[in-house]
């Protein structure tokens, strides 16, 4: 890792949400980040949702689960509406704007000398706060899949961290400027990047070296679209397998498919949600997932290939097609469509083979601090005398 000159820069105030997992998992790459290489520096995260809407908050994260879960459609919809900026898209941006004052309230305590935002909504607020002249702090936008979208741009944004050279393309097409966007990969936590000795882990966890290893997971809500039934289907494959089944906090599928595979001829590691998903990836063969842009950047880094199952409308879609143009990653449209790739991945290991070797040529080992290296820099590139809030 560079070492990276403290002095440059006192606090990190950076804004998630847990909408979604990818948010907060950017800002906790983030801050292990900082702490690694710049003991120094204080780094603080905050959730942007709970701290600026407290009171819908509960409620707000309850309606969107349920809403992606059982109205995927509907979800793409507003997503493809409002991927341009226009009247729709300004409407809803205005409509969190009411997490003004609290934001600022908390700039004003902890004092940063950079904001970032892994959160879109975070990104608007601090574009408005420095419109209206209440602050005059660098802001950096971190965005957490491979595509753009309208809610993410805003006019007095610094710098936009993304994770591929098409998402840059895609954001100079919306006015962005060149200089404005630093292509670092996704940052991930600096764990993804190390080397596991994949022997002693399998035998940590109980597994059979001899066969084929699949991951399943759904990110950390566990919602792996079709639910039990999609389990079945691997269940009833012909050949041998093990399969490591991560159903994050989704309990009630967790006790689903414990009783689903009592009598499986498979062999079977079932967790709930774990922070050590780094360990389980080394030792698998595929893995089987929704395109999250954080989890398939950390498959990559752990050169595991993937198989992409039934993604959500909007930005799974587009993670997707980025993916599998890649040659990281297959596409499964439907239960059958898994199962003949599932099995064409096991039987093909010249192809496993040349994913794998496509993963070393994608994943940007050092995007996490090559992201905190820009993260820094702001406040030498932005041309403001003095950088603590104003009025």
């Amino acid at each position: 890792m560079n070492a990276i000159n403290s002095r440059e820069i006192d606090k990190v105030l950076i804004l998630s949400g847990t909408f979604g997992e990818g948010h907060q998992q950017v800002a906790n790459a983030i801050h292990e980040a900082t702490q690694l290489s710049l003991p120094d520096v204080e780094s603080v995260v905050f959730d942007f949702m709970a701290l600026g809407y407290s009171y819908l908050y509960p409620l707000s994260q309850y309606v969107y689960m349920k809403g992606i879960k059982k109205f995927p459609r509907l979800y793409g919809y507003f997503f493809q509406k409002t991927r341009k900026v226009n009247s729709f898209s300004i409407k809803l941006n205005a409509v969190l704007s009411p997490g003004m004052g609290r934001t600022l309230k908390l700039i004003q305590e902890v004092q940063p000398s950079v904001v970032v935002s892994t959160f879109p909504f975070a990104a608007g607020v601090m574009s408005k706060l420095k419109q209206y002249g209440l602050i005059n702090i660098p802001t950096v936008t971190i965005i957490t899949d491979y595509t753009d979208h309208s809610y993410w741009i805003h006019p007095l944004t610094d710098q936009y961290i993304v994770g591929s050279n098409m998402v840059r393309q895609a954001l100079n097409h919306q006015g962005i400027d060149d200089s404005k966007i630093s292509d670092t990969g996704i940052p991930i936590r600096p764990k993804f990047f190390q080397a596991h000795d994949k022997i002693e882990l399998i035998n940590k966890f109980g597994l059979d070296p001899d066969l084929p290893t699949i991951l399943v997971m759904g990110g950390g809500y566990g919602i792996i679209r079709d639910g039990l039934t999609t389990f079945r289907a691997l269940n009833a494959l012909p050949q041998s397998i093990q399969l490591i089944i991560v159903c994050g906090h989704n309990e009630k599928l967790r006790h689903q498919v414990t009783e689903e595979f009592k009598h499986s001829k498979h062999r079977i590691y079932l967790t709930g949600y774990i922070d050590y998903i780094h360990e389980l990836m080394a030792i698998s063969d595929i893995m089987i997932t929704k395109p999250g842009g954080i989890t398939t950047s950390e498959a990559m880094a752990m050169e595991l290939p993937m198989l992409l199952y039934n993604p959500l409308p909007g930005q799974e879609q587009d993670n997707a097609q980025f993916l599998v143009h890649a040659g990281v990653a297959m596409l499964a449209e439907n239960l059958t469509d898994l199962k003949t790739k599932l099995l064409h991945l096991l039987f093909d290991p010249k192809l496993l083979k040349k994913m794998k070797e496509n993963t070393r040529l994608f994943s940007k080992k050092r995007s996490t601090f090559d992201a905190l290296d820009v993260i820094v820099q702001m406040k030498r590139q932005v041309s403001i005398p003095n950088f603590s809030v104003t009025g």
